[in-house]
């Protein structure tokens, strides 16, 4: 039996007379790559910011790793790892003095270059953030979640903007991630990212889940209840002809 890593029990969020969040309940287990898909404005974000501590709910209970969210929320801290917007980075540091900057603030010693190697970034060492390409930025945002060594960390749209060749590469990079142990929570606006990486999902739409299953469960029952696509699937997409034509090597620079 799965053991559950993250335990959210009738979650409530209220602003005012808006109820962002209505009682919502889930799992996320061990080791899985977990995805929170739903549109803006859905609750996605408030339901990931409320238990990574960062926002406060209004009524329910969340455990993560057994702590409980109310009474432990620094032990919480100190085991997950957050990606941060862009703006989260001082511009006059490189990227081996940001990860010490972070290092430091969890008061942990870190190899900068061998969690550069991670991410496949330690030629750009010396580089600021503000002059990496965007498949850059989203690899070395990642990096700053593992520096605590986290049992789970939270991705938030971590391939928008990018190009196809950024994009595959930091899906390797999540898998990669994953093996080793690592519970994964991402939120995407790509069906087909969601798709390929989720063991997983819960479809939240204005602040309820309206699904939660296995992608391929998911669309299995679609298909029983008799929905048909407009147009023929095929074998590949588009996204397969362009990298198909033009490789699979990043092209950062």
């Amino acid at each position: 039996m799965q053991k559950a890593i993250i335990s959210v029990k009738n979650l409530v969020k209220k602003y005012g007379d808006f109820e962002a969040v209505k009682g919502i309940s889930f799992d996320v287990f061990e080791g899985e790559i977990f995805g929170l898909l739903g549109p803006n404005g859905a609750g996605k974000s408030t339901t990931l910011e409320i238990i990574e501590t960062l926002r406060t709910k209004t009524a329910g209970e969340v455990f993560v790793d057994g702590f409980n969210l109310d009474e432990s929320p620094n032990d919480i801290k100190k085991i997950i790892g957050v990606q941060l917007q862009t703006s989260g980075y001082y511009p006059a540091l490189n990227l081996t003095e940001l990860i010490h900057l972070f290092a430091g603030l969890y008061n942990r010693n870190v190899n900068a270059l061998e969690l550069l190697d991670k991410v496949n970034l330690r030629d750009k060492a010396k580089n600021k953030f503000k002059e990496l390409s965007g498949g850059q930025k989203q690899r070395f945002s990642i990096a700053t979640t593992l520096i605590n060594e986290p049992k789970i960390i939270f991705l938030d749209e971590p391939t928008t903007g990018l190009d196809p060749q950024a994009r595959r590469n930091l899906w390797e990079l999540v898998r990669d991630i994953r093996s080793k142990g690592t519970t994964v929570i991402i939120t995407t606006h790509y069906m087909d990212e969601a798709e390929i990486l989720c063991d997983r999902v819960a479809i939240v739409d204005s602040g309820t889940i309206i699904a939660l299953n296995t992608p391929d469960h998911l669309v299995d029952e679609l298909v029983d209840s008799g929905f048909e696509r407009p147009k023929e699937v095929k074998k590949a997409n588009l996204e397969d002809v362009f990298i198909h034509l033009t490789g699979k090597a990043l092209r950062d620079e």
